[in-house]
C-alpha cells in the first residue's frame, strides 16, 4: 500500500458545528421567506408570476447550502461541484421548456365551468342557501 490510499473508514471533513448552526439558521430564515412570499399577492401588482419565479429562486439557493454543507461540495473536488452545477442547470432548463409548455395550451381552454359542473355547483349553492334558511328559522 502507498501513503496516499486511505481506508474506507476514514473521516473526510468534520464541519464546525458554528457553521452548521449559522446553515441550520440560514436555511430556516429562507423557508420563512419562501412562506411569507407564498402569501402575498402578485396578482395586485399585476405580477402573477412572480410567486413561482420567486419560491423557485429560494429553493435554489437553499439547494446550493444544503449541497456545499451538508453534501460537504464546498471542501470536494472542483469536478464534483461541475457535476452538481450541470445537474442543477439542467433541471432548470426542463423546468423552465415545462413552463413555456403550459403558456401553449391556456388559450385554447375555455373560460369558466363545463355546463355539467356548473350545474352541480348551481344545485350545491342552491342546497346550502336552503339549509342556511331552515338552519336560522329553527334557532
Amino acid at each position: 500500500m502507498s501513503s496516499h490510499e486511505t481506508e474506507h473508514g476514514a473521516v473526510g471533513h468534520i464541519v464546525p458545528i458554528k457553521l452548521l448552526v449559522i446553515t441550520c439558521i440560514a436555511l430556516l430564515v429562507l423557508t420563512a421567506v419562501t412562506v411569507w412570499v407564498a402569501k402575498l399577492d402578485f396578482e395586485m401588482l399585476r405580477m402573477g408570476e412572480m410567486n413561482i419565479l420567486v419560491a423557485m429562486g429560494v429553493a435554489t439557493v437553499k439547494c446550493v447550502i444544503v449541497a456545499l454543507i451538508f453534501m460537504h461540495l464546498r471542501w470536494d473536488r472542483s469536478f464534483i461541484g461541475f457535476v452538481f452545477v450541470g445537474s442543477i442547470l439542467f433541471v432548470g432548463l426542463f423546468i423552465g421548456l415545462a413552463l413555456l409548455d403550459t403558456k401553449q395550451y391556456q388559450p385554447t381552454m375555455l373560460p369558466g365551468n363545463s355546463p355539467q359542473i356548473q350545474l352541480k355547483l348551481d344545485v350545491l349553492k342552491a342546497s346550502a342557501a336552503s339549509d342556511g334558511d331552515h338552519g336560522s328559522a329553527t334557532h
